[in-house]
């Protein structure tokens, strides 16, 4: 058993007790400890119009050990992450007079994801007196399921050729600005005689690190691009805004089902990642005229989009 502990914010001088666990419990839990945040919440007229501080301490039982923890790999865990995101999803969804109320929608969010068994949560009120005011809830799945509503990015694929022009970087930062966005680097895959006589798998491996190496030198043009390479790093980007360039090798090697055929192109895994994601379209930065068998063949659809217009 293992746990993953979060703590954020202020914290009170007391440290919060959080539940025992049974004995022979062997599953790993995630933490959240003293994480306080100024929220407007309350039904007495004097709680209206200004904020107050509101402790929370999370702690959701898994329903087993998460696989990742022994092959370092983050997409086979839950990531703490979701704590403090089921939080402020919460709070952002509107206001509310019950810490009660609070409560349960948190916990619904936090059991919201299957790898999740049970939940214990305090919610408290640090400003009303001395001490704190709360509630503490325990709740267990399966409980009414919260559809979680990931943010579509825009997705754009540039060539290769075009990551010499001057100014590249700053005009796709501009395109992109005002939302979660993933860029696509549409580098040529290894030539075949280059992998003549390699296995199959051997042959995507290198196809897929060619791609990634494009795109670094892509990320290296402007501070607000960031690499990601796993599902769970991009779903995080997604929801704070950020910027992606995508490196696919690991996204592409671990799907399962509708995994994408060889031999791989970036425009046909540029399209797959945007149909994942539920983004409409793949803008094309091209260098040369977009032949229309290029773009015609993916759903979601790759349209072209002229350099000159990113001036």
């Amino acid at each position: 058993m293992t746990e993953q502990t979060l703590g954020l914010g202020q914290k009170s001088a007391a440290p919060v007790d959080l539940p025992q666990r049974p004995r022979d419990a062997t599953a790993d839990r995630l933490i959240l400890r003293d994480h306080v945040l100024d929220v407007e919440i309350g039904a007495f007229q004097q709680e209206r119009g200004h904020t107050q501080r509101i402790r929370f301490n999370i702690v959701a039982d898994l329903k087993q050990t998460a696989p990742g923890a022994v092959h370092d790999d983050v997409d086979g865990i839950l990531s703490y992450d979701v704590l403090p995101e089921a939080v402020e999803d919460e709070l952002a969804a509107g206001r509310l007079n019950l810490m009660e109320t609070l409560a349960e929608g948190v916990a619904a969010r936090v059991l919201a994801h299957a790898q999740v068994a049970q939940v214990w949560l305090r919610v408290e009120k640090l400003d009303r007196l001395s001490g704190a005011l709360g509630v503490e809830i325990v709740r267990e799945a399966p409980l009414t399921q919260v559809v979680e509503e990931h943010p579509v990015p825009k997705m754009v694929l540039v060539d290769l050729a075009l990551l010499g022009q001057p100014g590249l970087g700053a005009a796709l930062a501009r395109l992109l600005d005002g939302g979660p966005a993933v860029l696509c680097v549409n580098a040529p895959a290894p030539a075949a005689a280059d992998l003549q006589g390699l296995a199959a798998p051997v042959k995507r491996r290198i196809t897929l690190l060619a791609f990634e190496q494009a795109a670094w030198r892509l990320a290296a043009l402007e501070s607000r691009f960031v690499v990601v390479d796993s599902r769970t790093e991009l779903d995080w980007a997604l929801r704070h805004g950020q910027i992606s360039v995508w490196a696919p090798s690991k996204i592409v090697v671990d799907a399962r089902e509708d995994a994408p055929r060889s031999p791989l192109g970036m425009p046909h895994l540029a399209a797959w990642l945007a149909r994942r994601l539920g983004a409409a379209q793949v803008s094309w930065v091209r260098a040369a005229p977009a032949d229309p068998a290029d773009i015609a063949a993916d759903l979601p659809p790759l349209v072209p989009l002229d350099p000159a217009s990113l001036a």
